[in-house]
């Protein structure tokens, strides 16, 4: 029986630059996490063709749950869920060594947030109503090692 994992990647070799080469790059893997399901199908849609998303969850213990079975790149974590909340799930993960990028996705405009999110690790802090156009550039900035914080929040 061949033993193959879904999580290894393979990797053109330097001299391959045949047309093929592209399809071989390694394509991100986000976990979504938002109590409501409406969102996240919405973000889902916005990021298939992008991302690899891997999983999905509704509190922040499936968040904790998932991430150790799916090791995403990027999670993309609402501040409001039942159970745990974004905040502490996020502070459980980057304490714990979680090498995963976590990105806030919320409807809260609050600089008490975003400074709290910021301290504990996280590097991205996407204000719902402006997903559309601020979300894929969040995720890309955030696998880079790069701060993103929503534009609206940093003109206030």
């Amino acid at each position: 029986m061949s033993h193959h994992n879904a999580i290894d990647h393979e990797i053109a070799e330097p001299e391959d630059k045949g047309p093929g080469t592209r399809l071989l790059e390694i394509v991100p893997r986000i976990l979504l996490a938002d109590d409501q399901e409406e969102i996240r199908w919405t973000v889902a849609s916005l990021l298939e063709e992008h991302f690899d998303i891997v999983g999905f969850a509704e509190n922040g213990k499936q968040v904790l749950e998932l991430v150790a079975q799916s090791s995403p790149d990027v999670l993309v974590l609402d501040i409001f869920m039942p159970v745990l909340n974004g905040i502490e799930t996020a502070a459980s993960l980057l304490e714990s060594g979680c090498p995963c990028k976590v990105l806030f996705l919320t409807a809260h405009e609050d600089s008490d947030f975003l400074e709290a999110v910021i301290a504990l690790g996280a590097l991205g802090y996407v204000l719902k109503p402006h997903l559309a156009t601020e979300l894929i550039p969040a995720i890309r900035s955030v696998l880079k090692g790069h701060c993103y914080i929503s534009t609206h929040m940093r003109s206030s």
